[in-house]
């Protein structure tokens, strides 16, 4: 089930979603008496599953990898690169995966921004549904050579968090990651709707951390994430942000929550540890 995409990647584009995951879903991987993660649409080139398999086993060597593609001839040109602990299968949005086993973790990396906006909630209903208990969804947009991503992160119960994450010394203000905004988000970047709000007083915490500046452009991005978990439900470890990286509730972000600034969404602080740019620059296939 899905449409194929133009699978277009690159090596090391997935590299700063990888690393979030290995960091933070790591414990749940090592807690896993089968820890099988799938790299949903992996694309053209197998790369980015040989990179999770790899990124992931630093986090719990036992981890098994398995990309899934809809095009049959994506996994054939695959083949060759199986190894111990990496796997090629020919599926979509189904996830088959041999002996009905359920995955502790799905990444889906620019599958989705093909499809309509008003599609996505099924496409996570159906994913977060194949998940293992404590299982862990991971969908989201890069540019073509990961330098600015953004990810939700969801669990069988539904979306958990959004993390924005960014190559600092690319970045001219927060607000440029809004063309990697996943496909249930970018439309929403408009006045009245929560992550307007949010990228808006990021930016105008990133303006008066420009006296920063003269220290690095990290040291800026952490006074001004610092400044902006006043006013948003920031829910990540602040050790994380030295990445270039920050996660927010996705109660406070979600389309028309709240009253446009998306502040309410304090009240959860569930950031999914314990388990869980221009349209079309998909990665692969949205099985």
């Amino acid at each position: 089930m899905g449409t194929v995409t133009r699978g277009t990647t690159h090596q090391n584009r997935l590299r700063r979603m990888d690393r979030w995951i290995a960091a933070t879903h790591g414990p749940a991987l090592r807690r896993s008496a089968d820890p099988v993660v799938v790299d949903l649409g992996y694309g053209a080139a197998p790369w980015t599953a040989v990179e999770l398999l790899r990124r992931l086993r630093t986090a719990e060597p036992r981890t098994e990898v398995v990309g899934v593609e809809i095009d049959p001839a994506r996994v054939a040109a695959a083949r060759p690169y199986e190894r111990d602990g990496l796997r090629f299968r020919h599926g979509g949005f189904e996830v088959p995966l041999p002996g009905g086993v359920r995955p502790v973790l799905i990444r889906a990396a620019n599958v989705l921004r093909q499809y309509d906006e008003d599609e996505v909630a099924a496409v996570w209903a159906r994913l977060c549904a194949r998940l293992a208990p404590g299982g862990l969804l991971v969908e989201g947009t890069c540019d073509e050579i990961g330098r600015r991503h953004v990810w939700v992160a969801l669990g069988p119960e539904g979306p958990r968090t959004v993390t924005f994450a960014t190559r600092l010394g690319s970045l001219d203000r927060p607000s440029d990651l809004a063309e990697r905004l996943p496909k249930a988000l970018i439309h929403r970047n408009v006045p009245g709707e929560p992550v307007h709000a949010f990228l808006r007083d990021f930016d105008r915490a990133w303006a008066a951390a420009a006296p920063y500046a003269s220290l690095g452009a990290r040291q800026r991005w952490i006074r001004a994430v610092r400044d902006l978990a006043a006013d948003w439900p920031l829910v990540d470890d602040p050790r994380r942000r030295r990445q270039g990286e920050v996660t927010v509730n996705w109660s406070a972000l979600a389309p028309g929550s709240g009253t446009g600034d998306g502040r309410g969404g304090a009240d959860s602080a569930d950031d999914g540890r314990g388990g869980a740019g221009s349209a079309g620059d998909g990665r692969g296939s949205a099985g």
